[in-house]
């Protein structure tokens, strides 16, 4: 559609301040729903999401990630007609699935937030269910497709290796890290932003910090409108963030414990390596400079060497980091204080 057409919704604003929420009331919950290309299934969804929350002060933020196929002016002919409710964020460009969600979350209000695809293959009914188990006590519910409808080799079994080898890096256990449908406490969000495909690793973030998990079967259906964005080559996307994400979970506090360790195991071998040559020289008199062991242990020296000292300067960064932005290096449930009067 032209921008003739686009000018016919200037009237819905699209506003760039995350702390101008509602002025009537602030939503109990925030959905955020990612859109790249789903126009035949938006209003359906927004039906269904409105028929689940009936009973919930909520909230419901689409982003549009770039669509080409008309996503975003349904999005503005649905935010005219249901402007308390829905705010649409419309990206310049095709920015990826996690920065979607990042500006989404960025703008939500509510005390819990909900993820959930466009894509209706994810049911809506069930976010009362996991807003139920949040007023329980956790912090994040998981949503697991237990009977999942996607194909089978291009989608299912990459995703369950993919589940196994991160619960396995970041000692998370979940059947699902793939399935967008999770709530969230806001403060769960604290301390951390988005890159690349790390919304998925949004619970093992969490866990890191304290936080409590659970997860909770849900309806999956299968794909009715519309082609998936998914595939083979985000499944290798995934697992080269795994690393990512294993580094700043395990050793982003204390980065010389892992580049220090690496230093030391190379250390070692080469010094055994030098000693072992010069008994060789002192009792058989074989000559050090004509072994092509010298050289071995020479370089895997200077890498262990070289190893500890990126340690130390990956130490300097994180405490520039944390004391320039007065970022602390832990994470505060709750706080019970007696009450203090003034002098």
């Amino acid at each position: 559609m032209g921008e003739g057409k686009r000018n016919e919704f200037a009237p819905i604003p699209v506003r760039s301040d995350h702390q101008d929420k509602r002025i009537d009331r602030i939503p109990y919950l925030s959905v955020v729903v990612p859109v790249f290309n789903e126009a035949e299934n938006l209003r359906p969804l927004f039906q269904a999401i409105g028929e689940a929350l009936t009973d919930i002060s909520h909230e419901i933020i689409f982003i549009d990630d770039g669509s080409k196929d008309g996503s975003v002016e349904i999005l503005f002919e649905i935010a005219q007609e249901a402007s308390e409710v829905v705010s649409v964020i419309q990206l310049r460009r095709n920015f990826g699935q996690t920065a979607a969600i990042a500006a989404g979350l960025d703008y939500s209000a509510g005390e819990i937030i909900v993820l959930l695809d466009a894509d209706l293959q994810n049911d809506p009914a069930d976010i009362p269910m996991l807003v139920e188990k949040i007023e329980e006590g956790y912090d994040v519910v998981s949503g697991w497709r237990v009977d999942r409808k996607d194909k089978l080799i291009t989608r299912t079994i990459p995703s369950r290796m993919a589940n196994w080898l991160i619960s396995t890096v970041t000692g998370v256990k979940l059947h699902d890290y793939g399935c967008t449908l999770k709530a969230y406490r806001r403060d769960v969000f604290d301390g951390f932003r988005l890159y690349g495909e790390m919304h998925r690793f949004i619970p093992a973030y969490a866990v890191s910090v304290g936080a409590r998990i659970t997860e909770v079967p849900v309806q999956h259906h299968p794909r009715r409108f519309g082609e998936t964005k998914y595939g083979l080559s985000r499944t290798i996307k995934v697992l080269l963030d795994l690393f990512t994400v294993k580094f700043i979970i395990s050793y982003g506090h204390k980065p010389i414990y892992l580049f220090g360790g690496a230093g030391i195991l190379l250390i070692v071998p080469s010094s055994l390596i030098l000693l072992y040559l010069i008994v060789r020289r002192v009792w058989l008199g074989i000559a050090i400079m004509s072994s092509p062991l010298l050289q071995l242990s020479t370089m895997i020296m200077i890498m262990g060497f070289q190893s500890i000292l990126m340690g130390l300067i990956a130490e300097l960064l994180v405490r520039i980091y944390h004391e320039s932005q007065a970022k602390p290096t832990y994470s505060i449930r709750k706080v019970i204080a007696p009450s203090r009067s003034e002098a």
